[in-house]
C-alpha cells in the first residue's frame, strides 16, 4: 500500500500542467504515466492564443514551442475555399515536443514522476497498479486523455450510433509543403468527416482526420479511404502527396460532444476525461491545459473537497464551446451544407473569427 496526497494519472498536457502548478505551489503529489518514453500522440498540434496565455501562466514561453506560428485559417470543401485571419496568432507543435517540454518543466519544478506504470483500475480515491500495488490518495486528477481507465470510464453510449475514429498520417518535411500550408491551419471538409493540417516545429505536418465509422466501412480500410478522399478533394490530395510513408495511426470511438455534468468527491477530471470537443474547433489542447491549471489552482486554494464544485463549473464553461463545435461539425460533415456555407465564410470572414473566439476556454477560473 502506498499513499500520496494528490495523484495525477496521465502525463499529457492536462496532467503535466496540473503537476507544474502543484509543484509551483509546493503541494506534494505524484504523476504516473503509462509510457516509458514520450511518443507523438495522434491528437493535438494546434495551440490557440488562449492556450498560449494558459501556458504562459505556468512559465512556458511561446519561443520554447518552436517556430510554427499560425495566423490564418483556411476552409476547403470540394473545389471551394474560404480564408480568414485568426483573432490572434496561434502555434503549431508536435505532441512529442509539447509533452516532452511540459513533463520536463514539471520535473524541474519538483514534481514526482513515475513512468512505465500502468493503472489497471481506479476509483476517485485509489488506483490499483499493474503490479497489484494499491495507491491511495485524497485527490485524484484523471488526465488519461482519450484512454479510459477501468472504474472511471466514460459511458459507452457517449460514442453514438456511428462512432468517430481519429486517423493520422505524417506529411513532410518538405519546402513545398511549408509553402503550401504556410502560417495557416487548414480544415478540409468531406462527407462524414474532416481533416485538419498544421505545420509543426520540425517542418513536418500532421494530417489528422475525424471520420465516422460508416465512411471508413464504405471505403474498406484506411488506405482505400485516403484514395477516395484524394479523388473527392484535389487540394487535400495535393497535401497528401507529401506523405512521409509509414502506417496510418488510429484511435477508435472518440466521443465528440460528451462532457461530464456532475462532480465526484476527490475526483478532478481533466481534458478529454472532462469533455471532448470536436477537433475541428482546435481547442482540445486548450481544454486539456486550462483544465489542468484550473484543477490545480482549485485544489491549492480549497483542498480536495472542492472537486465537485470545480467539475460542475468546468462543465458549465465547456457547454458553449463543445455545443457550438458540435453544431458546426454536423454541418461540416454534410457536403451540401458545407458547400453552401463556404461563400458566407468567404464573404464574411469575421464570422470565422467570431466562431473561433466562441469555442475557446481559458485557465482563469477554478
Amino acid at each position: 500500500m502506498r499513499r500520496t496526497p494528490a495523484l495525477i494519472l496521465g502525463g499529457g498536457p492536462a496532467g503535466a500542467s496540473a503537476a507544474i502548478r502543484l509543484a509551483q505551489a509546493g503541494r506534494p503529489h505524484l504523476l504516473i504515466e503509462r509510457t516509458r518514453e514520450t511518443g507523438d500522440a495522434l491528437c493535438g498540434g494546434f495551440l490557440s492564443w488562449r492556450t498560449l496565455e494558459s501556458l504562459a501562466t505556468i512559465g512556458v514561453d511561446t519561443d520554447a514551442l518552436g517556430p510554427a506560428r499560425v495566423t490564418d485559417v483556411r476552409l476547403f470543401s470540394g473545389n471551394g475555399v474560404a480564408e480568414a485571419r485568426l483573432p490572434r496568432p496561434a502555434h503549431g507543435v508536435s505532441r512529442h515536443h509539447l509533452d516532452t517540454l511540459l513533463l520536463a518543466r514539471a520535473a524541474a519544478a519538483g514534481s514526482a514522476i513515475e513512468r512505465g506504470v500502468t493503472v489497471k483500475e481506479t476509483t476517485s480515491r485509489a488506483a490499483r497498479l499493474h503490479d497489484g500495488t494499491m495507491l491511495e490518495t485524497d485527490a485524484l486528477f484523471l488526465a488519461s486523455g482519450k484512454h479510459d481507465v477501468r472504474g472511471l470510464a466514460r459511458p459507452e453510449d457517449a460514442r453514438g450510433a456511428d462512432p468517430t475514429l481519429g486517423l493520422r498520417v505524417r506529411l513532410g518535411p518538405s519546402p513545398g509543403l511549408a509553402r503550401l500550408i504556410g502560417g495557416s491551419i487548414e480544415l478540409h471538409l468531406f462527407d462524414r468527416g474532416y481533416a485538419g493540417i498544421v505545420m509543426q516545429e520540425d517542418g513536418t505536418a500532421n494530417l489528422c482526420m475525424a471520420v465516422h465509422r460508416s465512411r471508413l466501412s464504405d471505403a474498406g480500410d484506411p488506405e482505400k479511404l485516403m484514395l477516395a478522399l484524394a479523388i473527392e478533394s484535389p487540394r487535400l490530395a495535393e497535401r497528401m502527396s507529401y506523405r512521409a510513408g509509414g502506417a496510418i495511426d488510429a484511435v477508435a470511438n472518440v466521443p465528440y460532444g460528451w462532457r461530464v455534468r456532475h462532480g465526484e468527491a476527490g475526483l478532478f477530471r481533466l481534458g478529454d476525461q472532462a469533455g471532448v470537443i470536436p477537433s475541428l474547433a482546435g481547442e482540445g489542447m486548450g481544454i486539456a491545459i486550462a483544465s489542468g491549471i484550473r484543477a490545480a489552482n482549485a485544489y491549492v486554494a480549497h483542498g480536495p473537497g472542492v472537486a465537485v464544485a470545480f467539475q460542475e463549473r468546468l462543465a458549465r464553461d465547456l457547454a458553449r464551446p463543445i455545443g457550438l463545435a458540435g453544431v458546426i461539425r454536423a454541418a461540416a460533415e454534410r457536403p451540401g451544407i458545407a458547400r453552401a456555407a463556404l461563400p458566407l465564410a468567404r464573404n464574411v470572414p469575421a464570422l470565422i473569427e467570431i466562431i473561433a473566439r466562441a469555442t475557446r476556454i481559458g485557465h482563469d477560473r477554478g
